[in-house]
């Protein structure tokens, strides 16, 4: 191995995904656990619990750990406690963690009280992550490998301790405190000379670990741009505590991901189609109580210029199209904007220049598009001069809109806000404010005696 080599995960491990669970005893093969959860959530509840009674403990297990927040909750509420703590037992213990952290507190304890002690301890000291950092995602099954066993030794252990792990792609070495000291895959320890030990074989290597405080968007980031099956976490003494795995990573990109469409628009960042109607109603009153406030301001605008509508009635037909198209260049810099905070770390100066760069784009299809407003407003009304304030109206808030679409975002990281809260809410609010008034008073300006 070189001395220069990084080293956390190899982005040449085995990514063949089973399409098919294991052989059961008479030979066919299991239903995906993906897939039984699928079907699962098809089912009346009572059809579930049955369902779910029969399967073995570690098929209904696994079933459970993909089903939905939701559903996998009521299930838990529901099912029988032997069967519910049976389930939870055959976890792996970030699934457990994950799962009972979103029940009930007494039902939680009720469940963890009745887990082996060890078992029960390893979960509790996960659920005291918080679920958006890198210790509330990671893995504790891994291998630990103590750095002054020989290489014959550590093969002995792997071959020993393969099936209680999940995560065989690579073994951690540590030292006698449990620091991580070096990372090797399964195959450089195969192919390691034999009676050499472990901590010749991790010389040189810059070992690529994150804080168990650390974001998950920034375990995302890291995982995504070294191509690593599964990347380290360590405490603040730099003692090992697990690892998260590029499964874990697409669970937190999907979710990142869904979390920004639906801020955007204000509903709430965790629903779905099974979230109570009530708890919908509940996230989703405060933006639209706020987009209502908005709206009042546009309106109050427009009632600025009531004498100038009643004058030119063809304002009101145009005022419209300077709102809308401002508010799509806005919405387009707004979700690029988002999407580079959500993939590369903040950093101020570059952030600040794209914010230029959406304007520059935002003024040059503001000329683009003027010119086809100036040629069909011509046509219809056969007025230059309202056709010229229309487009210089249209190219005005274009501009505005590409700006704010681009600053939104970033204002709101800067209030330590998430950027995508909302923010289409406030760009709306902008753009037709700003697009109203810029409109109405340049033609009142310009055209109205």
């Amino acid at each position: 191995m070189a001395d220069s080599e990084i080293v956390a995960g190899s982005p040449h491990g085995d990514a063949a995904a089973a399409l098919h669970g294991p052989e059961s005893p008479a030979g066919e093969h299991a239903e995906h656990p993906a897939d039984l959860a699928e079907h699962i959530e098809a089912l009346p509840m009572a059809e579930q619990l049955a369902l779910l009674a029969t399967l073995p403990p570690e098929e209904a297990a696994e079933a459970l750990a993909e089903l939905d927040e939701h559903v996998r909750v009521d299930i838990l509420e529901n099912i029988a406690p032997t069967l519910a703590s049976s389930l939870v037992a055959a976890m792996s213990p970030d699934d457990a963690a994950d799962i009972l952290d979103e029940l009930e507190v007494g039902h939680r304890d009720e469940l963890l009280n009745s887990l082996d002690s060890e078992d029960a301890a390893e979960i509790r000291s996960l659920m005291a992550y918080d679920p958006d950092t890198a210790g509330g995602v990671m893995n504790t099954e891994v291998f630990t490998l103590d750095q002054n066993l020989t290489v014959d030794q550590a093969i002995a252990k792997i071959r020993g301790g393969l099936e209680e792990t999940e995560i065989p792609y690579y073994a951690y070495v540590v030292d006698r405190e449990n620091r991580l000291n070096g990372v090797l895959s399964l195959r450089d320890i195969m192919l390691a000379r034999p009676g050499t030990r472990l901590s010749e074989n991790i010389k040189g290597q810059n070992v690529i670990e994150v804080a168990a405080t650390a974001d998950r968007e920034e375990v995302a980031r890291i995982m995504a741009h070294y191509n690593f099956m599964a990347l380290p976490v360590v405490d603040d003494k730099g003692r090992f505590l697990g690892v998260v795995t590029h499964d874990d990573v697409i669970d937190i990109i999907q979710e990142i991901a869904s979390e920004d469409m639906l801020g955007m628009v204000g509903a709430g960042q965790d629903e779905t189609v099974d979230t109570p109607w009530f708890d919908s109603v509940r996230m989703r009153v405060p933006w639209l109580l706020v987009n209502m406030v908005n709206s009042a301001l546009s309106a109050a605008v427009v009632w600025l210029f009531d004498g100038s509508i009643a004058q030119m009635a063809v304002l009101a037909v145009l005022m419209p199209m300077v709102a809308n198209q401002a508010g799509n260049t806005g919405q387009q810099a707004l979700a690029v904007m988002i999407r580079q905070l959500a993939t590369e770390k903040f950093e101020a100066r570059r952030a600040w220049k794209a914010v230029l760069r959406e304007g520059r784009i935002g003024l040059v299809n503001g000329c683009i598009v003027g010119v086809l407003v100036w040629i069909g407003v011509f046509l219809f009304t056969a007025a230059a001069p309202l056709a010229t304030v229309m487009v210089a109206a249209l190219l005005t808030d274009m501009l505005l809109g590409a700006l704010a679409g681009a600053s939104i975002p970033l204002l709101l990281k800067w209030l330590k806000r998430d950027p995508a809260q909302a923010s289409s809410i406030f760009l709306t609010a902008i753009t037709d404010g700003a697009g109203f008034f810029i409109f109405l008073g340049l033609a009142t300006l310009f055209l109205l005696p």
